[in-house]
């Protein structure tokens, strides 16, 4: 039986570790905070609600724990706009039944994982903080004491510890970016009679090029919704300081916040904005000469932008894919490394970029006519050719097709419409001159 130290016991590092003990290894799991099933542990945390879709169902229904999850999630069937004049449009995911997202807290999905690992004789060791990585044996030194293993996972974040130490020394690529806008959570709560405020089977967006809000539904009626600003400026977080300030932000650019949200400047001002960092490295893994290894996952591999819901989601399938290639060379734990890697880094390198992109998407394009027409035209011929019209966003959040194969696909097909559309114009444009020379001539 082999050894593995996985470190970090967020969502990632918990799912990993249920793979790895399923797998027949001994784990051992280091977290640098207090176990988040201690009470006030929830209050404590501060991330963006996660939208579960197609990639992270396939992982929780491989290690058997989806079912038991549904109670905690909200399915959202579509994006549900804001317009500045108090306007509702519905914007649906998909055409099929099953097209849908599923909205789950983040602290209620980190802790059922937590405890799925524990029922799989995974050991936690809480409020470990990291202090070196020996590539070579490998292990893992704490300030609570040194941890060997035959494989060790960096599942630590974005700023990871394990990958810091992974580079050191040896010709390593690391792209860090960060976004010149911040966020901050704000809490949608329930009315006074016990109901939603607004629509939940969905995801809400305020969307501008000067502010830009996300809700996510919770199982328990309430929303929350995260403010998306740029850190500079009057309309920034910077400018944004005082109660009337604030007031006056919210009343001109999201109005129907003041109702929905009673006490939207005293969350506002409660707490810091936080940053949105996307991470691109390479390589993922090294092996040693005695067989054993070191691998990153996760967001320490490939954080991204939250625009494309696909954090978490990217994550869950790298500990899918992870397994797989475990499976694949059961004695060959260097290879079942570089195979995961060459399996996963072209393709989270991809949603990196599709990310960035969907900012812009989700910040200005969700009130363009043209744009909205586009939307209606993909799903108009994905309900018309539902296997070979699939539009880019139905590739990524409602298939495991691999995120290049997926814009590889977008590409064709919207070259494809380009060439179409140009045709027809043509074609009209012919039928017209036609039709008004033979008037002419008669």
């Amino acid at each position: 039986m082999s050894d593995a130290v996985v470190v970090g016991a967020g969502l990632a590092g918990s799912l990993v570790s249920v793979y790895l003990a399923r797998r027949g290894f001994t784990v051992r799991v280091l977290e640098r905070r207090e176990d988040p099933r201690t009470p006030g542990a929830r209050e404590a945390g501060r991330s963006i609600n996660l939208g579960l879709s197609q990639r992270g169902i396939v992982a929780l229904r491989e290690i058997g724990l989806l079912d038991s999850l549904k109670p905690l999630t909200v399915p959202m069937r579509g994006r549900v706009v804001h317009a500045p004049d108090g306007a509702l449009r519905f914007q649906p995911y998909g055409t099929e039944e099953d097209q849908i997202l599923h909205s789950v807290l983040r602290h209620d999905l980190n802790v059922a994982l937590i405890d799925e690992a524990e029922k799989q004789g995974v050991e936690f060791f809480w409020g470990r903080k990291v202090v070196s990585v020996d590539r070579d044996q490998p292990s893992v030194a704490t300030d609570g004491g040194e941890f060997e293993a035959d494989l060790v996972v960096g599942a630590d974040g974005a700023f990871s510890a394990v990958r810091a130490h992974l580079g050191r020394g040896r010709r390593m690529t690391l792209h860090q970016e960060y976004l010149e806008w911040g966020y901050k959570e704000l809490l949608i709560p329930v009315g006074d009679d016990g109901k939603p405020r607004t629509e939940l089977r969905a995801l809400h967006v305020w969307p501008g090029d000067d502010g830009l809000i996300v809700a996510h539904p919770n199982a328990d009626g309430s929303l929350t919704a995260t403010v998306f600003l740029p850190f500079e400026g009057s309309r920034g977080f910077a400018g944004l300081d005082t109660p009337a300030r604030v007031r006056a932000f919210f009343a001109r650019r999201f109005p129907d916040t003041l109702t929905l949200i009673p006490d939207v400047v005293e969350q506002f001002l409660a707490h810091p904005p936080a940053s949105l960092v996307t991470i691109r490295t390479a390589p993922w893994h090294l092996a040693t000469g005695s067989g054993r290894g070191v691998v990153l996952l996760g967001d320490a591999a490939h954080a991204v932008y939250p625009f494309f819901g696909q954090g978490m989601n990217a994550a869950f399938e790298d500990c899918s894919v992870l397994d797989r290639c475990l499976a694949a060379h059961p004695r060959d734990l260097p290879a079942a490394l570089a195979a995961f890697e060459a399996a996963r880094r072209p393709h989270t390198d991809v949603l990196a970029e599709l990310s960035k992109r969907n900012f812009v998407e989700l910040r200005d394009k969700l009130r363009s006519p043209l744009f909205l027409a586009r939307k209606k035209a993909d799903l108009v011929l994905h309900r018309l050719f539902p296997r070979s019209w699939v539009p880019l966003y139905t590739l990524i959040a409602h298939t495991t097709t691999p995120y290049g194969e997926a814009l590889a696909r977008s590409r064709r097909q919207d070259r494809l419409l380009a060439t179409t559309t140009a045709l027809t114009g043509a074609a009209l444009a012919v039928l017209t001159h036609r039709a008004r020379r033979k008037r002419q001539v008669t």
